[in-house]
């Protein structure tokens, strides 16, 4: 590592803040030491970066293609490649969630740029995945390697995306098994009926967000993040008055990858009154199609 790059961690079960690196101008050496600490810590912290838009993009382009959000139109900044929430137009994510993993190919990883912040407020928090399915008995991770989970877009008015993805999935880079549903997202397991999948997404999402496995971050004008949506889970802390705006990029292409399903998925044919069986069974049927 260059000697000029400080690194501190934050929390013991992720996180680290990172001086001495320009984010606008990363050679290849750099980019590596970046790419390293992103697999070490999970969640880095870049204060006082001045970038602009298209910086913002070709940043992310290093990392892998960028994806344009399928649903949410950006507030202000006129750029398909660029996300942007305000806090005055309704847009704070108060939910723990992955990103975009009502796709096939959701996010691999994503780069936010924090643009105006309240004085006090508005932190964000993020979850280490891996302790989460560490923490489980053996009995609940043989049952978790089992299962799959389908996802849907509800939260953006479009639950027709879905997308069904391991409960348990393996981190492509470092091997480890990750515990991979979200509150945001997760609609139900495949292989239960609806009573069972909701008290066992219940407990995993709760453990998902357990304490012990977080870093709270207070943010400040022009600090960059970037974090690992393979195998964190992030929320922001909806305490706060006045304008936050974020800007992210999105690297997407991320390929979900775990144990089969061992059991076939559970659909109620006779309840037609029930969303959930019906956008399976609708998801079922449209993968079968292809």
């Amino acid at each position: 590592m260059a000697p000029t790059v400080e690194v501190t961690r934050l929390a013991s079960a992720l996180g680290a803040e990172v001086r001495g690196v320009d984010l606008s101008s990363l050679d290849e050496g750099t980019h590596a030491t970046v790419s390293e600490l992103l697999l070490e810590h999970l969640v880095l912290f870049f204060p006082d970066q001045d970038m602009t838009v298209d910086q913002h993009i070709a940043l992310g382009r290093m990392f892998g293609p960028i994806a344009e959000h399928p649903n949410i139109k950006n507030p202000f900044t006129d750029n398909p490649f660029i996300f942007e929430l305000a806090a005055s137009m309704g847009m704070t994510a108060d939910e723990w969630h992955t990103d975009l993993t009502f796709q096939d190919t959701p996010s691999v990883l994503s780069i936010l740029r924090m643009v105006e912040c309240p004085d006090v407020g508005g932190d964000t928090m993020w979850s280490n995945l891996y302790l989460a399915y560490d923490s489980l008995s053996e009995p609940m991770k043989e049952l978790c390697d089992g299962l799959t989970a389908l996802h849907d877009a509800h939260p953006h008015g479009r639950p027709e995306q879905t997308a069904i993805h391991p409960v348990v999935r393996v981190h492509p880079e470092t091997g480890k098994r990750v515990l991979y549903v979200n509150e945001h997202f997760t609609r139900r397991i495949v292989e239960m009926d609806h009573t069972e999948s909701e008290a066992l997404l219940t407990m995993l999402t709760e453990r998902a967000s357990d304490e012990r496995f977080t870093v709270r971050y207070r943010w400040s004008p022009g600090t960059f993040a970037m974090w690992d949506n393979r195998c964190t889970q992030h929320y922001v802390c909806n305490d706060f008055e006045g304008e936050r705006i974020i800007q992210r990029v999105t690297v997407t292409g991320d390929v979900v990858e775990g144990n089969p399903p061992k059991w076939e998925p559970m659909v109620k044919r006779s309840d037609a009154t029930g969303r959930f069986d019906r956008q399976l069974s609708n998801h079922l049927r449209s993968a079968a199609s292809h």
